[in-house]
């Protein structure tokens, strides 16, 4: 599958889009003092990096996580707008920052790149849809967006309808020995989604052997719904 756009927009903040998500993004390199002011930032950067989507808010997030792993980047936003162009849950807006654009335009290029492997495990059908996030390491953009402990393994379990979430995280819990560091629901740290997500933490092991029972419930949940669930791009959670 070709997940590139091609562009012919000469504007010098493009950085990059992709297909997947419909996903855009731009670097600033020297934002405007009167905009800064009035950003939901945690710092103030002069260098902006701009990733923005109208679905998949946790690929979004895992992969601009291991863009600043990469880079000398920080995260210093992540909105998550009601959206899936109209579907079940989120799109995205996330901001890093930086001191040279080149460093922030690499990092934007590390997270499009890496897209294709954190919408591995998105399984969607005409009912719902399922989300599975892993990672061995959590870093600025899993800690900013979920709480997840910098440096510890980390999970996300997500399933929409919000009731498939609620048993897949019971699911998951039950199967390993994991840290419960929240659920989110319609009226509870969603913007109101139809989606029920767990986010675990603690052993890799543990947190990897939690996220792959729940998938197995949810995948079983959903298909009773009408239709198998498909992802559109290879698992990366074995």
């Amino acid at each position: 599958m070709n997940d590139f756009l091609n562009s012919t927009s000469a504007v010098p903040e493009l950085v990059g889009t992709r297909k997947i998500g419909d996903t855009i993004g731009m670097c600033i390199p020297s934002v405007d003092s009167l905009l800064l002011d009035q950003l939901h930032v945690t710092k103030r950067y002069s260098v902006l990096g701009v990733l923005s989507a109208r679905s998949g808010a946790g690929p979004h997030i895992m992969a601009m996580d291991e863009a600043v792993k990469a880079t000398n980047t920080e995260v210093i936003d992540i909105e998550l707008p009601r959206d899936t162009k109209g579907g079940a849950g989120h799109g995205s807006l996330i901001l890093i920052g930086g001191y040279d654009p080149s460093d922030v335009r690499s990092a934007i290029n590390v997270a499009l790149d890496t897209l294709s492997t954190t919408f591995g495990d998105v399984y969607n059908s005409a009912a719902g849809h399922l989300e599975l996030q892993f990672t061995a390491r959590a870093a600025g953009a899993c800690h900013a967006a979920f709480g997840a402990p910098e440096g510890k393994a980390y999970g996300l379990i997500c399933g929409a309808p919000a009731g498939i979430g609620v048993v897949m995280a019971d699911t998951a819990i039950k199967t390993a020995s994991v840290n419960v560091l929240s659920f989110a629901s319609p009226a509870h740290g969603t913007s109101f989604s139809n989606e029920g997500m767990v986010h675990i933490s603690g052993d890799s092991g543990a947190v990897r052997q939690a996220v792959k029972a729940g998938r197995e419930v949810g995948l079983k949940l959903l298909g009773d719904m009408g239709e198998k669930p498909v992802n559109d791009f290879p698992s990366y959670i074995k």
